[in-house]
């Protein structure tokens, strides 16, 4: 029986270390506190969409961010009563009408999606809460932040919308001190002093995503979304001690003895050198495990740094690893779509020891049981 295991003390130690990090205790210059929103989105970041986001709450966390109605619902009808903010802007009629009718926190990007929430507002007694979406370089939702005139002209129509926070997303905060990071830093802060002038006030300003979070402290605001950290495996130098969350756990199925030069698995792409002893489970491609993202950069500088990346893994680690009884056993083989082979030569290794495979919590088959332990 496979699942994905999850080390609560490993969870929560992340969460400490962020809100360390955030400062939450102290006010800033207005008597605001910082907030932390909890990303939320894909499943839960794969760690279980309900456990993870009651598991974010329980531990001090107060307002959850996902990407689909889908899973802004799921959330409500499961009885979390906390903040929900929905990151995705819409102008879909009836998927806003679901939105406020449950409660969540909307995001407004566009003048068209302000007029259909204005529209909304009229036939409603619902009170509408939203954040205001800049788009500072992204190319995806948000008013353009050059558009100082309809951004004001949108925010003035909503003037019966309860209107609690601005908003935008970094493209290439991975990076520390990259020029466009800057650059949509300031744009995002032109926005915020055009509006003063215009009389317009928000409460809460949040620009960092994980990666800008730990790389630009001084971008923090008055709050920040955070998703990959929480879980350690954020694309950004990890120095302040993120512990990586999540391991595939499984049992070995069987075992068997097999001579030297024998082929293991598709493509005959590992021949043994000795008499080899083999385990076999029941993990491959399909549950998640050795899944990487298509690299789709166009930049010729992102396509060095991933061909960098490439040759580093290859020279670093040429074998994949798992774990039994607290010893490291390599893979052999190719990886199949549910199956896979491991060295267990010289070993004492047995049938249902259980085996444990690092791998993204993204990546695994949502079907997969969550395990917090």
């Amino acid at each position: 029986m496979k699942s994905l295991v999850i080390n609560k003390n490993d969870l929560r130690h992340n969460i400490k270390v962020i809100k360390d990090l955030a400062k939450l205790d102290i006010p800033d210059d207005n008597g605001k506190k910082y907030k932390l929103i909890g990303v939320v989105k894909g499943n839960g970041y794969g760690l279980g969409l309900l456990e993870y986001s009651k598991f974010l709450i329980d531990n001090g966390i107060d307002t959850l961010a996902v990407a689909t109605v889908e899973e802004a619902i799921i959330l409500r009808k499961s009885g979390i009563k906390e903040d929900i903010l929905m990151m995705s802007s819409t102008s879909i009629k009836e998927d806003l009408k679901t939105l406020i009718e449950n409660d969540i926190i909307i995001t407004i990007g566009s003048a068209h999606a302000t007029d259909v929430v204005k529209e909304i507002s009229r036939n409603t007694s619902k009170k509408i809460r939203a954040h205001i979406k800049i788009d500072t370089g992204f190319g995806r939702y948000g008013f353009l932040y050059n558009d100082i005139k309809t951004i004001v002209e949108s925010i003035n129509k909503l003037s019966n919308i309860s209107i609690e926070g601005m908003y935008s997303h970094f493209s290439l905060a991975y990076y520390k001190n990259d020029r466009w990071t800057i650059q949509q830093f300031n744009r995002f802060i032109n926005v915020i002093e055009a509006l003063k002038l215009n009389d317009i006030n928000i409460n809460n300003y949040h620009i960092c995503n994980s990666p800008a979070f730990l790389n630009y402290p001084e971008m923090h605001l008055n709050g920040a979304r955070i998703g990959s950290a929480f879980l350690g495996r954020v694309d950004a130098e990890n120095n302040v001690g993120l512990k990586k969350i999540g391991n595939l756990k499984t049992n070995i199925t069987e075992i068997k003895t097999v001579p030297k030069g024998y082929n293991i698995g598709y493509l005959n792409s590992y021949k043994t050198k000795k008499e080899t002893k083999v385990a076999i489970i029941q993990v491959g491609y399909m549950d998640g495990y050795n899944i990487t993202m298509k690299t789709d950069m166009f930049r010729f500088v992102d396509k060095l740094r991933a061909l960098s990346h490439s040759i580093k893994n290859f020279l670093i680690k040429s074998n994949l690893k798992v774990t039994i009884n607290d010893r490291k056993y390599n893979v052999i083989g190719k990886v199949g779509m549910y199956h896979l082979a491991i060295d267990i030569t010289d070993s004492n290794v047995k049938v249902n020891d259980f085996v444990y495979l690092d791998v993204n919590p993204l990546h695994v088959d949502g079907k997969i049981r969550r395990e917090y332990v």
